[in-house]
């Protein structure tokens, strides 16, 4: 297996100034693919809140969010979380991300994903996780392509980024550990 270069964790109240830092860097380029965030996103404030929220959520089972940070320096390059846990005759949940620009194309996010995977599969028990990019981020398709997800199809019209209602690629994977 080769070397991690990132590794997830749960955020921290402490994270929210460098969480903050991040998504404002990157606003332009997260927002190219992703629904626009109101103004307040960007502020410590509503960081912290997502944070606390956060710890709330996981303990209801209904989302997990973790930061991924860089071994080598422990910084904090991007986020990643499963939402819309979904329990009973389903065990599924979806998967998003999103990694600092100046990390893109090393591999990082792949790495990241794999070890959410494994978290939700070992740990949660989760029977199906789905990942969703626009087309026009083949980068995203690939990412999850390379952590074993396979193309299920397209669905149409389903998230409105930057006013316009977009076509998103659906790919999903099936825990292959356990049958729950």
């Amino acid at each position: 297996m080769s070397e991690q270069h990132v590794y997830i964790r749960f955020p921290e109240e402490t994270d929210a100034e460098e969480l903050t830092a991040m998504y404002k860097r990157n606003r332009e380029f997260f927002e190219k693919f992703s629904p626009s965030t109101p103004e307040e996103y960007y502020t410590k404030e509503h960081q912290l809140q997502s944070i606390t929220k956060s710890k709330a959520d996981r303990a209801e089972d209904r989302r997990y969010a973790f930061v991924i940070c860089h071994k080598e320096d422990k910084r904090i390059i991007g986020s990643i979380g499963l939402s819309f846990v979904v329990r009973g005759p389903l065990q599924s949940c979806m998967i998003g991300y999103n990694l600092d620009q100046a990390y893109n194309g090393k591999g990082y996010m792949t790495e990241a994903v794999k070890q959410v995977v494994r978290y939700a599969f070992e740990e949660l028990k989760l029977h199906r996780i789905v990942g969703e990019a626009s087309p026009r981020n083949p980068g995203s398709i690939r990412v999850l392509e390379n952590a074993g997800f396979h193309k299920e199809g397209i669905s149409r019209s389903n998230v409105k980024i930057n006013g316009v209602w977009e076509d998103h690629q659906v790919l999903a994977l099936i825990n292959p550990y356990v049958d729950n």
